[in-house]
C-alpha cells in the first residue's frame, strides 16, 4: 500500500508517493505516474546496472544518461554533460527527468532539468535513505565549488517524488547510517517518535521514511524558499557542511551531520539554550545508529574557516540552527568565534 504526502502551498503542489516496490509498480503502470513521454533517466554508474536499466525498460520512450559515482562530480562539469546529453538524445522543453540515485544524483540532475531549455519537467527518485528523507523532498538542487557546499543552485520544484523503499535492500550499511543522520534530526526538530529504535530497520522503511518526510514537507509548506523556519532544516549542517569541505569530502554528509547535531546541541548547551541532558540524548541516539560523535581531530580552525562560506551567514555574521529542546529549534545570529572552537575542540 502506497503512502501519499501531498505538498500543497501558494508556490508549489506535487505528490510524494512512499512504496516499496514502486518500480515494479511503474513497469505496470507508468502512465498512472504520467511517465509515457519522453524520459531521460539520470543516474550514476553504481545504480545503472541495480536499478535504471530496468526502469528505462519499464518505460516506452526513455534514455540512461549515467554519471560517474561520488561528491567529486557534483559540478558544473557534470551539469554540462548531462544537459548536451539530453541535447543529444533529443529533449525538448515537454519531456521529462527522472533523478535516479543519492543526493547527488538529484542535486546534479535536478539543476540540469532547472537549466535545460530554461526548465523541463524534474520527477526525483531517490535511492538512498538519505535522499528520501532529505534531498529529494523540497525543491533545493544545485553543484558544489572549491569554496563550498551548494553554492551553485537553485529552486527547482520537482513534479513528483516517487520512493521505492524496496532498493534500500542494496544499500551499503553505511549509506544506511548515513541517511539514518537526517532522520535523527528529523526527530530532534519535530518528531520524538523517530527516536523509536524498533522503526530503526529496513522492514519499517516505509513507516520510517514516511514520518521523517512528513517533518520536512510540514516546514517546506510554511516556508518553500527557505525566508525563515526552512533553516531549522539545516540543524546541524553549519558544522557538517564545513567538515565535509575540510576533509574534501572523506566524510560522507550523513557522518557530517551527525558530528554537526552533537556539536550544535552542545554549543546549545554551552550558550544555556538547553539541559545537559539533551546532549546525553543526541549522543545515545546517534552512538545507536553507528554514527560519530567526535570530530577526529580534524582541525577547528580549519572547520570555522570553512564555514565562513556558510549560505545561512550574512555579512561575516555567524548563524546557527539551535535547540531548546526537542521540537523547539531557533536561529541564533553572532555566537562567538570563541564558543565554537571551544565545542569543536572539545569533540576532538
Amino acid at each position: 500500500m502506497a503512502h501519499v504526502i501531498n505538498i500543497n502551498s501558494p508556490d508549489t503542489n506535487y505528490g510524494i508517493v512512499i512504496e516499496s516496490h514502486l518500480i515494479t509498480e511503474i513497469e505496470h503502470h507508468y502512465r498512472k505516474y504520467e511517465l509515457g513521454g519522453r524520459v531521460a533517466v539520470v543516474t550514476n554508474e553504481v545504480i545503472a546496472p541495480l536499478h535504471g536499466e530496468r526502469l528505462v525498460n519499464a518505460l516506452p520512450d526513455a534514455t540512461l544518461i549515467t554519471i560517474p559515482d561520488g561528491e567529486d562530480y557534483k559540478t558544473m562539469e557534470t551539469v554540462t554533460d548531462i544537459c548536451r546529453q539530453f541535447a543529444r538524445n533529443g529533449l525538448d522543453r515537454k519531456s521529462l527527468v527522472i533523478a535516479l540515485g543519492g543526493g547527488v544524483v538529484g542535486d546534479t540532475a535536478g539543476f540540469a532539468a532547472a537549466s535545460y531549455m530554461r526548465g523541463v519537467t524534474l520527477v526525483q527518485m531517490p535511492t538512498t535513505l538519505l535522499s528520501m528523507v532529505d534531498s529529494s523532498v523540497g525543491g533545493k538542487v544545485g553543484v558544489d565549488i572549491p569554496e563550498g557546499k551548494n553554492l551553485i543552485g537553485a529552486f527547482n520544484q520537482p513534479d513528483l517524488v516517487l520512493i521505492d523503499t524496496s532498493v534500500l535492500e542494496t544499500l551499503p550499511e553505511n549509506e544506511w547510517k548515513n541517511g539514518m543522520a537526517e532522520v535523527i534530526k528529523h526527530a530532534f526538530l519535530a518528531d520524538e517518535g523517530l527516536f523509536n529504535t524498533a522503526l530503526h530497520t529496513r522492514a519499517k522503511a516505509v513507516e520510517l521514511v514516511s514520518r521523517a518526510v512528513q517533518v520536512k514537507v510540514d516546514v517546506i509548506v510554511q516556508d518553500p524558499y527557505e525566508n525563515g523556519i526552512r533553516a531549522y532544516l539545516n540543524l546541524g549542517h553549519t558544522f557538517g557542511h564545513a567538515i565535509e569541505l575540510v576533509t574534501q569530502f572523506a566524510v560522507p554528509h550523513g557522518q557530517g551531520v551527525s558530528m554537526g547535531l552533537m556539536a550544535a546541541v552542545k554549543l546549545s548547551h554551552r550558550l544555556g539554550l538547553c539541559e545537559e541532558s539533551l546532549i546525553d540524548r543526541a549522543r545515545d541516539a546517534l552512538v545507536d545508529v553507528g554514527l560519530p560523535i567526535t570530530t577526529g581531530g580534524i582541525d577547528s580552525e580549519a572547520i570555522y574557516a570553512a564555514m565562513l562560506t556558510d549560505k545561512k551567514w550574512y555579512k561575516g555574521r555567524s548563524r546557527f540552527v539551535l535547540l531548546r529542546d526537542i521540537g523547539d529549534p531557533l536561529i541564533m545570529e553572532g555566537v562567538s568565534k570563541d564558543d565554537v572552537i571551544a565545542i569543536l575542540d572539545d569533540m576532538k
